[in-house]
């Protein structure tokens, strides 16, 4: 059976950056591009020239891709020419292979944003798109409140995508541009389209997630015959986001009928890439990764309940719908005190130690993290934090180096200029097996603003600062998120933090300390997190 090609256009530089809080850098953009192509999208939509600074930078600079480069931009005002309208000559001016524009497709918009006729609108849409092909684009027109529109007046609707397909565009892009469709609303409409005389093989499909159907409307409109779609990587865009490509890639590449009936840009290879390219996006954004992200989420693999993690043990497709190193990703069998003893054994596994069944050890880790947890800890998602109690339990746990004592101090006062300033500093003593180590860390933030890297970072940067022989193994290491909660550990409150750390390989773990104290808590998981790198990394205690 010949499969059918569908087409993959990325917006995350252009509609992405509509979300709010975001704001790409050139050389962000950049980086993102390349992943956008490595992964194997057709389409790599840069921005708007002309629109700012940064978009024009970025197609200035001509990043070489595979994927075809596009530009963005808006069909001609009314009153001029395709070739005298200085917003489009300026989208044309960036020199890229394929030009998007956006025109009106619900009469109610033409009316009342543009305050011109329907038939003005449709020669404005027919006539900048017969420009771009006249200068040997390849021409792609986004038909704005679409759905919308074909509900109010379908005729019209009709009209002025049929203009733009006779003047010579490759793709007719239906948006979904409220995200109020629904699937059933989105497969008709396609095929009224394509009854119309639009042939799919020339349609794509642009939704927005505000009712959280985007993807399902996506896979409506592909299954009614349209062979684009358009989206975002971690769905990123306005409001509530658009079509997410990180669960669209895999759906299309691994479930049926698509699988079978289709072919897209992205290999088997690649989609292995998948998982570290939705979190590079959500590292250049300095975001925490959502962790129930359908196939790249940390938690989209994390099995906690015993009955689960026992059937997983004998079989993984018992609880996974796909294997999760498909998408790169893996699975976790989470430790908490609701687990069994075949969490614990898989578990123990993935962390290289191996237990056989009815150990008394197995018995006295459970015991342990349910008393620990009794106190306040929590391992479900401290996973580091486990696997150093297991091995404490177990008689194997090491011991590289001895915190003597810290101090920490954080200051607020207004400088001789009257700004409010912050300063932190930690000083901590170790003890080595070469002897004791005093290092410090000094935060003076002079700002207008309040800010502050705070306590927990200054004890952070005098830890790290100089551990000897172990130095070179922990240099990579940073903090990427932390995480507090208080909770009721028996009479008193207690101060729970759970830190995650990432090295230089893109390896990521967790963390969890407990204290009355915020900081000592946040003290203690610092400390396991060396620990839990050093041990892993195979380092040998010196001396």
């Amino acid at each position: 059976m010949t499969k059918e090609r569908l087409y993959l256009y990325d917006t995350t530089l252009r509609d992405g950056q509509q979300t709010q809080g975001v704001q790409f850098s050139t050389p962000e953009k950049a980086q993102i591009a390349a992943v956008l192509d490595a992964l194997g999208v057709d389409y790599v939509e840069g921005g708007w020239p002309g629109a700012n600074p940064t978009d024009s930078e970025f197609f200035e600079t001509r990043p070489q891709m595979a994927a075809t480069f596009t530009a963005f931009g808006m069909t001609k005002r009314a009153g001029m020419s395709a070739e005298n309208d200085d917003v489009l000559a300026a989208v044309m001016n960036a020199g890229t292979p394929a030009v998007c524009l956006v025109g009106k497709s619900h009469d109610f918009h033409v009316e009342t944003a543009l305050g011109i006729t329907l038939a003005e609108n449709t020669e404005n849409v027919a006539r900048s798109v017969a420009y771009l092909v006249a200068q040997g684009r390849e021409a792609l027109f986004d038909a704005e409140h679409f759905f919308d529109g074909y509900k109010a007046n379908p005729a019209y609707a009709l009209e002025v995508v049929k203009a733009a397909h006779d003047a010579g565009a490759r793709w007719i892009v239906l948006c979904d541009t409220n995200g109020g469709a629904l699937p059933r609303e989105v497969y008709a409409i396609t095929k009224a389209v394509i009854a119309a005389g639009i042939p799919g093989s020339h349609l794509g499909i642009h939704t927005h997630n505000d009712t959280e159907h985007a993807v399902a409307n996506s896979l409506a409109a592909v299954d009614a015959g349209a062979r684009q779609i358009q989206g975002t990587l971690n769905g990123l865009g306005e409001r509530c986001g658009n079509a997410n490509l990180t669960t669209l890639i895999p759906t299309l590449l691994l479930k049926e009928p698509y699988a079978s009936a289709y072919e897209i840009g992205v290999t088997p290879e690649a989609l292995a890439g998948l998982t570290r390219a939705s979190r590079l996006l959500d590292d250049i954004l300095n975001r925490v990764p959502m962790k129930q992200a359908a196939y790249v989420g940390a938690s989209a693999f994390a099995h906690k309940a015993g009955l689960h993690a026992s059937a997983i043990l004998k079989d993984p497709s018992t609880y996974e719908h796909i294997e999760p190193g498909v998408v790169g990703n893996e699975r976790v069998i989470p430790m908490s005190n609701q687990a069994g003893q075949s969490n614990l054994r898989k578990r123990l596994t993935d962390a290289g130690l191996s237990v056989e069944k009815g150990n008394p050890a197995l018995g006295q880790i459970l015991n342990r993290i349910k008393e620990r947890e009794a106190e306040g800890y929590s391992y479900d998602s401290a996973q580091a934090s486990f696997e150093l109690l297991a091995r404490s339990e177990l008689g194997l746990a090491k011991s590289f180096f001895e915190v003597e004592r810290y101090r920490v101090i954080s200051e607020r006062r207004r400088n001789a200029r009257g700004h409010l300033v912050v300063e932190s500093e930690a000083v901590v003593t170790v003890q080595l097996p070469s002897g004791t180590k005093t290092t410090s860390y000094y935060k003076n933030e002079h700002a207008n603003e309040m800010s502050d890297d705070g306590p927990v970072n200054a004890l952070w940067q005098a830890l790290k600062q100089d551990l000897g022989p172990y130095q070179d193994i922990i240099d990579g290491v940073r903090l990427v998120d932390f995480k507090v909660r208080i909770t009721n550990g028996g009479t008193e409150a207690v101060t729970r933090v759970i830190i995650d750390f990432e090295d230089e390989g893109g390896r990521r773990w967790a963390t969890v300390g407990v204290s009355a104290n915020i900081v000592d808590a946040s003290f203690e998981a610092l400390l396991e997190a060396l620990n839990w790198k050093l041990l892993r990394d195979g380092a040998v205690r010196a001396g």
